[in-house]
């Protein structure tokens, strides 16, 4: 009952502005805000740049009062390029026809009232909408819509493409109780869904199917809700109409995409089993290259189709979110919304969600068996160094060995060279009469120019040792 007063009171509040703000200048404007001169107060505190326009996001595309009866009709229409300028001029076109303020450049919404109709605009990430409220009282539901008072030419030349049309004819609730087979020449003789929403304080009725016009069609008899709850609700259809669209556009295209990731699913497990029957290396270098292949067109389709599948989920949760808030019941046996959406809505749902969680999965698992085939090769490469090691350490005994020899065979050598220095010496020394027996001066030299060489040799391995250690120090304090 609180509920109903303060709707009750805004309602009120708003259409006062709304008679009296144009002559005026004061009042509230179309979102529910004063308008007019406001006093400026000098600033305590160093705001952040954007807090205004975030705080003011609450406030933005607010929901539409609706007096019973109205006609509304909606369409939302996908951006193409260039589209945001093409839509500003197109808008523009219709408030210079009716003589009214076109939108600001660079908005994002767009509230205007042509006099017979209202107009609002709401532009969203993939589609723009545009809901035309005509207060009537038609005798015949759908007899004429609130497009009846735009121009064709204006309509036809509406840029992008159409994903959804919808047609909302708002009545008070007859006296007598009506059956589905009294409103089902409403609905062109289409099977009828029908529910008790809001608490049983509005009935609707629809077919879910395109009629002859193109547009969709609902039925909303209001018992006893207000202008503001009429406006809440008759936006939380629109919303439902538009968003179970928007879902469903993930569906052909999962689809179509199906047969290729089933392919790419056989293909992941022929290669998987060729695993055990790798022989050598240049089967797992084969493997690898096919798995990396396959990987590499698994990541483009998931980059192609990421953000329509995403996307689809963000407008599933969004569809759920509104049947909850509509507070649905049966009535006379017949299917309500939800249940029809469940049925058909969640199928279609699934099957995207499937879909991505197939290319998800498929890439996990050709990492992991990439990641399997990159260990094989490792260890075959482990394997390969292993033997290099071994025969590289077989060959530094070898040259070990021979380096020995060879100083061996190198003291010889020079010790042989240094005797016959000494024999030349001794030869000489007895000539002159210096020493007598020279060969045995001879001989005696032998085990000292051994010695000498010996000890020569071992000082200058020494030194080159010292040296290595020397510079092995600086390279360790240089990193």
């Amino acid at each position: 009952m609180v509920e109903h007063s303060i709707d009750l009171l805004e309602s009120t509040a708003l259409n006062n502005a709304n008679r009296h703000g144009l002559n005026s200048g004061h009042g509230l404007n179309g979102h529910g805000e004063i308008s007019g001169p406001v006093p400026s107060v000098e600033p305590l505190f160093q705001f952040f740049e954007a807090r205004e326009a975030l705080y003011n996001e609450l406030h933005t595309r607010p929901f539409p009062v609706i007096e019973t009866p109205a006609s509304i009709s909606q369409l939302a229409i996908l951006h193409e390029e260039s589209g945001q300028n093409l839509e500003f001029d197109h808008l523009s076109q219709l408030s210079h026809r009716y003589a009214v303020n076109p939108p600001a450049p660079g908005a994002s919404c767009f509230y205007q009232n042509f006099g017979g109709f209202e107009l609002r605009w709401e532009r969203h990430t993939e589609f723009s909408s545009y809901t035309f409220i005509h207060k009537l009282d038609a005798p015949m539901p759908f007899g004429k819509t609130a497009l009846s008072l735009l121009p064709p030419e204006w309509l036809k030349a509406m840029p992008g493409k159409v994903i959804s049309c919808l047609h909302v004819e708002l009545q008070a609730m007859p006296p007598e109780p009506q059956s589905a087979d009294d409103l089902r020449q409403c609905f062109e003789g289409h099977r009828l869904i029908s529910s008790s929403v809001e608490g049983g304080r509005a009935q609707l009725w629809t077919s879910y199917r395109i009629h002859s016009d193109g547009f969709g069609r609902i039925l909303l008899q209001n018992r006893d809700l207000n202008a503001c709850q009429t406006g809440r609700l008759v936006r939380r259809l629109l919303e439902i109409e538009t968003y179970r669209m928007m879902v469903l556009m993930a569906f052909p295209l999962a689809k179509r995409i199906a047969p290729e990731v089933q392919g790419m699913e056989r293909d992941l497990a022929a290669i998987i089993q060729q695993i055990t029957d790798i022989e050598g290396l240049d089967d797992e270098r084969r493997l690898l290259g096919e798995l990396s292949t396959l990987a590499a067109r698994v990541e483009q389709m998931i980059t192609d189709t990421n953000y329509r599948f995403s996307a689809s989920e963000a407008y599933f949760a969004l569809v759920e979110s509104r049947l909850d808030e509509l507070r649905e019941a049966g009535v006379n046996g017949l299917q309500t919304v939800g249940e029809f959406l469940s049925r058909r809505l969640v199928p279609a749902y699934r099957t995207a969600e499937t879909v991505k969680s197939s290319l998800m999965d498929l890439s996990k698992r050709i990492e992991r068996a990439s990641e399997l085939i990159r260990t094989r090769v490792n260890v075959t490469i482990e394997s390969q160094n292993r033997y290099l090691l071994q025969s590289m350490d077989r060959r530094s005994k070898l040259q070990l060995r021979m380096q020995q020899a060879v100083e061996g065979l190198s003291v010889a050598v020079i010790t042989y060279h240094l005797v016959g220095l000494v024999k030349h010496l001794a030869d000489s020394a007895e000539s002159l009469g210096w020493i007598e027996h020279a060969a045995l001066w001879v001989g005696a030299s032998v085990p000292v120019c051994g010695a000498v060489v010996v000890l020569g040799l071992m000082r200058l391995k020494k030194r080159i040792s010292q040296t290595n250690e020397i510079m092995k120090e600086k390279q360790r304090s240089i990193q």
